[in-house]
């Protein structure tokens, strides 16, 4: 087998992606549950697609049964595009966003930034000063996020049908323990934006990354 690959298609384009990975590789096999989408090709290749917001409806195994491609393919799209109400919390050094999205549309949002020094070649008592100047000034970044988490989606907690977070993964999950945040952490969600720092742009930008159906393929050896 190749090496695999991840690729995001965007819920409108996963009928066609679907298709064209059946005319290249068919007869293609199918298996439905309610976290994933699995194709595999008479030639070996396979795409294993992550069910976004899971469980694919219907949400039982039993139910899941039978689809040929296209049906599947189907499914999962309009899976992907169902309406929802999706909270989503993107953190990156200083900068943080906080925003609500329903049906795809940004009804509320905060952003925001704090300072946060780069790194220094300092070495000594002053590179241990800088680090902890540094650090400092990173948990007051990661107060004022939490705080706008705390403001924008804490209120609608539930309402949500899900949380996703984006950037710096560890700035999100130190965000995240904020004792006030408690109610949110079950609801996020396993897929993660990748964000440049946020701002409102970068915020608004998210709609189209929330219903994003992420595959990982892999070709067959030839």
């Amino acid at each position: 087998m190749g090496s695999p690959r991840r690729v995001g298609v965007s819920g409108e384009r996963v009928e066609r992606w679907v298709a064209t990975f059946v005319g290249r590789h068919s007869p293609v096999d199918v298996t439905v549950t309610p976290e994933r989408v699995e194709f595999v090709g008479g030639d070996g290749a396979t795409a294993v697609a992550q069910v976004p917001y899971p469980p694919l409806t219907p949400a039982h195994e039993q139910a899941l049964t039978g689809f040929q491609p296209e049906a599947a393919a189907g499914l999962l799209a309009a899976h992907a595009l169902a309406p929802r109400t999706l909270g989503v919390l993107l953190v990156r050094r200083g900068g943080y966003a906080a925003g609500i999205f329903e049906g795809g549309q940004l009804h509320g949002a905060k952003t925001g930034s704090r300072h946060v020094q780069g790194r220094t070649a300092a070495g000594g008592w002053s590179q241990q000063r800088f680090a902890r100047r540094r650090e400092g000034q990173a948990r007051v970044a990661r107060d004022a996020a939490a705080d706008a988490a705390v403001q924008v989606l804490l209120p609608e907690t539930a309402r949500l049908d899900a949380v996703v977070v984006g950037g710096d993964r560890r700035s999100c999950d130190l965000v995240l323990e904020d004792p006030r945040l408690r109610a949110l952490r079950p609801l996020v969600s396993a897929h993660r934006l990748d964000v440049p720092e946020p701002r409102r742009s970068v915020l608004e930008d998210c709609a189209e990354a929330l219903r994003t159906v992420w595959i990982l393929v892999e070709d067959p050896t030839r």
